[in-house]
């Protein structure tokens, strides 16, 4: 076995050992890449287009501040809106995440805010490669930088920048928790204050407990209740209305009709064409992608495959959630990246037919979750608001045949679904062996699942 086959059974012992490929070709393609990105930026939606340009909204960040400053105020944060017609939906904890940010004006926190998310992107690109056993070298942090130009083309990503969002931030703290070794001591403690400030990470400590990681699972809890009390603290009657009243409000977030609420319970609204689905028959489908979900990261996590396990927990939050708007689905990034290093393993191992699938099902995610334009050139009225013109980007939003409502209306749950019933499929029969102790689980030879 070379050293670019080395690997483990459970990341991160024994990572391989491998360097993202010297290749100026390969430099050049990303280099063109990254500059068709920016330029289709620009092409679909022009940068100046007031409210739409890509840095003309940030309605979010400025949600983020106005909870803050009621906090700083001692005004109510939970008994009506903070901002125009927004009302707050975040924990009382993240109030006091954000008191850095009230000190500043709209345009200074936006463009620093801003960067700080394609920092914190570059920071995800690298440590997924990382994860995988790639060395931190001049071309793994050049190539990380264009491929985070690349995945602004993403509508999660774009969509993220677009509403000044904090989900990459909150990926990008768990991920430094969970990609590093088990023996760590405060392992968990990331998932816990990521679960603090917004509710959706806590299905980490569900993926924790199923890969019976109990050192980690406390860690989380305690940092989770820690952050709870911190909140408490600052503001007792916010806390207790938040914990009481507000966390059940999911309806405050929007009409689960829109078409960006990718998740079970959106599809079931959309079909139904209610903004009260059966809550039913939302619970039973949750509860079964629940069970895909986790069962899939438990696998991929047994076959050492840490970072698939990661995305795939993250997707199954955002698949569960009442209310999943398309910026949830950050976790198609890491995935991203995922995909590409197989792709890199069977083209450097020269099995073409495998790097052509990898490459395949590389392509399929990327062109699913892509910024796909709708425009509309003459005003229009969507809710409360008025617009002279309308942009909707996501597969979601582009008018097509009725036929193809089945993929394009929630086309997110479907790469949840081939995702997690890929892993099933390709690597349970095996872990299931193995965790009977018929016999291991083949680290290699197989095209769906050894690290090459």
């Amino acid at each position: 076995m070379t050293s670019d086959a080395a690997s483990s059974r459970e990341y991160p012992r024994g990572r391989p050992d491998l360097r993202v490929p010297h290749s100026v070709p390969l430099l050049v393609g990303l280099v063109a890449a990254a500059a068709i990105a920016v330029w289709l930026q620009y092409r679909y939606i022009p940068a100046g287009t007031r409210y739409w340009g890509l840095f003309h909204n940030g309605i979010d960040l400025e949600v983020y501040r106005a909870g803050a400053r009621h906090l700083y105020h001692d005004q109510p944060i939970y008994l009506g809106p903070v901002l125009a017609h927004f009302e707050y939906t975040y924990t009382p904890f993240s109030t006091i995440v954000f008191q850095p940010f009230i000190a500043f004006d709209h345009h200074t926190v936006l463009v620093v805010w801003s960067v700080l998310i394609g920092l914190a992107l570059w920071w995800v690109v690298v440590a997924a490669f990382r994860s995988l056993g790639y060395h931190m070298d001049i071309w793994l942090i050049v190539m990380s930088a264009l491929l985070v130009a690349v995945c602004t083309l993403m509508e999660p990503v774009r969509t993220t920048i677009w509403y000044g969002q904090i989900n990459v931030f909150l990926m990008a703290l768990v991920m430094w928790d969970l990609l590093r070794p088990d023996g760590s001591r405060l392992k968990g403690l990331g998932v816990g204050v990521a679960a603090g400030i917004k509710l959706t990470p806590a299905m980490f400590i569900v993926y924790l407990a199923a890969t019976r990681r109990w050192r980690a699972v406390l860690v989380s809890v305690a940092a989770l209740v820690a952050t709870i009390v911190a909140g408490a603290a600052v503001t007792p009657r916010g806390s207790l209305r938040y914990w009481t009243h507000r966390i059940f409000e999911s309806q405050l977030v929007g009409d689960p009709r829109t078409p960006s609420n990718q998740s079970i319970n959106g599809a079931l609204a959309s079909i139904y064409n209610t903004s009260t689905p059966p809550q039913a028959l939302w619970l039973v489908l949750a509860l079964i992608g629940l069970v895909l979900g986790i069962a899939a990261a438990w696998v991929a996590h047994r076959r050492g495959e840490e970072l698939l396990a990661v995305a795939v927990t993250g997707m199954t939050s955002s698949v569960v959630s009442p209310f999943s708007w398309g910026h949830h689905w950050v976790w198609f990034v890491p995935l991203l990246v995922y995909l590409l290093h197989r792709v890199l393993a069977a083209v450097r191992t020269r099995r073409w037919v495998s790097a052509a699938a990898w490459a395949a099902a590389t392509s399929a995610l990327y062109l699913t979750v892509f910024i796909w334009r709708f425009h509309i050139p003459h005003p229009v009225h969507i809710g409360r608001s008025r617009f002279a013109e309308f942009y909707g980007i996501g597969l979601f939003m582009v008018p097509r045949d009725s036929w193809l409502n089945w993929f394009c209306d929630q086309p997110y749950l479907w790469v949840f679904a081939a995702t997690a019933v890929t892993v099933l499929v390709g690597w349970a029969p095996a872990v299931i062996r193995e965790v009977r102790g018929a016999s291991p689980a083949p680290a290699e030879g197989s095209d769906v699942g050894a690290r090459r």
